[in-house]
């Protein structure tokens, strides 16, 4: 009589090397295929605009409008990175300069040439656009792909995901992640040297820290 254990063996045998090999090829699935020092995940500059209508007149803004576009600043948190445009089809030059005034207040100059924007401006209003960029990573976190299996030595999808991501949410200006910062020549080694300087030249305190008289005194 023939026994059947080296049958369910030889079964049980075949099952684990199949096992095996799914494990294998699940993992190749996933290996990393970057290779380069760049993460997948770059930070995206998005913008976003934001108007108010304000009515004018002969000697500018009509009556309580600079107080509105005041209101209106705080509400939006008008910061630096931000541009203001005006969209004035009359030419209202006074209009133009009390809204120039209104924005300075924040540390604002007015940018030339308004973006498009929804809807008809219409005559006897001038249209404030607030352009505010924002930066963000999309698709962080990142684990489709792992390290587990890296025979190609890539990196993890998740690479990079950390550093741009407060990258772009400390950025005081995103446009900067674009083309950079506009440069007026003064370093900030210059400026902080300025304060070096004057601390240098100024006159010492305590007569210079000399004893200018040296005597005892005595009962």
């Amino acid at each position: 009589m023939r026994s059947s254990k080296p049958a369910r063996a030889f079964r049980s045998g075949g099952a684990a090397l199949a096992l095996s090999l799914g494990l294998v090829l699940a993992g190749c699935a996933g290996i990393p295929t970057n290779r380069s020092m760049y993460s997948e995940h770059q930070p995206v500059v998005e913008k976003v605009n934001y108007t108010l209508d304000l009515t004018t007149g002969g000697s500018g803004l009509a009556y309580g409008e600079q107080s509105r576009l005041a209101g209106w600043f705080d509400a939006m948190g008008l910061k630096y990175g931000d541009k203001v445009y005006i969209d004035d089809p009359n030419g209202n030059g006074a209009a133009q300069s009390a809204i120039g005034a209104v924005a300075s207040r924040y540390g604002i100059l007015v940018s030339d040439g308004a973006p498009q924007t929804a809807g008809y401006v219409t005559p006897g209003t001038a249209r404030v656009v607030i352009v505010r960029s924002k930066a963000s990573v999309p698709g962080c976190p990142d684990w489709s792909v792992k390290t587990d299996f890296n025979p190609n030595n890539g990196l993890s999808s998740n690479y990079g995901c950390a550093t741009n991501s407060n990258l772009a949410a400390m950025v005081a200006n995103p446009e900067d992640l674009l083309r950079g910062a506009d440069s007026t020549g003064t370093t900030v080694s210059m400026s902080s040297n300025k304060a070096i300087d004057a601390y240098r030249a100024a006159s010492p305190t305590g007569n210079g820290n000399t004893v200018s008289k040296v005597g005892s005194k005595s009962n």
